[in-house]
């Protein structure tokens, strides 16, 4: 076996995304490449992208391919993040979504975006940014093992965040709310620290209003008055009620549920 072979196979498994740009940096050229296709030690999906035999790809292994051929900033956001960290009780056996922080959009490739298309199991990309954060830092994220392939993901503090900016475009208020319920143990130095962080108004209210809403006890111990939190009303969901302590308009049940408690 060759020296070149031997690499490829000490430095990739089955069901990986290898990229012809990568294996040129590491010595094997197109055609070398193409040797390995015709002896099947490589698959190829398109041009420039092939996979090692043994089993089929999965989205996870788009995402490693992605970060570590590619050096893309990435990593599993709000609900998919959530769900891999066991807080989210939805399954989503078919078509599911899977949310990605990338801080810069115009760096993933259409082979990435086109992914879903030409494997079997279907899913589709939720491209989320978190530009509403003044900075990001490590200890925003977590290390997540995705059936054997290990990924970054929001912590759970950063996850909550993603999944409010996201309404309503990705989930709905009642969705991100039941999720939310569920948060009961967020650490409330990192949810200060992000939320200090944040530009983002209407999520900074959310945040805290959820927060209350359920009576989470790390709520308690937040310094609010180290929070944007702007002037004037916000509009969360249309034809909501206003929520007087942060003037964001929420479904009705939630303000009278409030009141009936107070």
């Amino acid at each position: 076996m060759s020296s070149k072979l031997n690499w490829l196979l000490n430095n990739t498994s089955s069901g990986s995304i290898i990229l012809q740009s990568w294996l040129t940096k590491n010595g094997i050229q197109p055609s070398l490449a193409q040797k390995y296709t015709q002896s099947k030690w490589l698959i190829k999906l398109r041009s420039g992208v092939y996979v090692r035999p043994g089993r089929d790809p999965e989205w996870q292994d788009a995402i490693l391919c992605l970060v570590d051929q590619l050096n893309v900033s990435t990593h599993l956001a709000g609900l998919t993040s959530l769900k891999y960290q066991g807080k989210s009780h939805y399954l989503q056996v078919k078509n599911e979504t899977i949310w990605l922080s990338v801080k810069n959009k115009a760096l993933i490739p259409k082979w990435f975006k086109a992914f879903p298309e030409f494997i079997s199991n279907e899913h589709q990309w939720k491209f989320v940014t978190n530009n509403k954060l003044e900075t990001t830092k490590e200890s925003d994220t977590i290390t997540l093992d995705i059936k054997g392939v290990t990924l970054k993901g929001s912590n759970p503090e950063l996850a909550a965040y993603e999944v409010l900016e996201a309404i309503p475009k990705l989930i709905s208020f009642e969705h991100a709310a039941e999720l939310f319920q569920g948060l009961v143990s967020l650490s409330p130095k990192k949810v200060e620290s992000i939320l200090k962080r944040s530009n983002s108004v209407k999520s900074n209210r959310l945040y805290l209003f959820l927060a209350h809403y359920y009576n989470h006890p790390w709520a308690k111990r937040l310094d609010e008055s180290a929070i944007n939190l702007g002037s004037g009303k916000r509009q969360i969901v249309q034809g909501g009620k206003l929520d007087k302590r942060y003037q964001i308009t929420v479904p009705e049940h939630f303000i009278l549920n409030t009141e009936q408690t107070e």
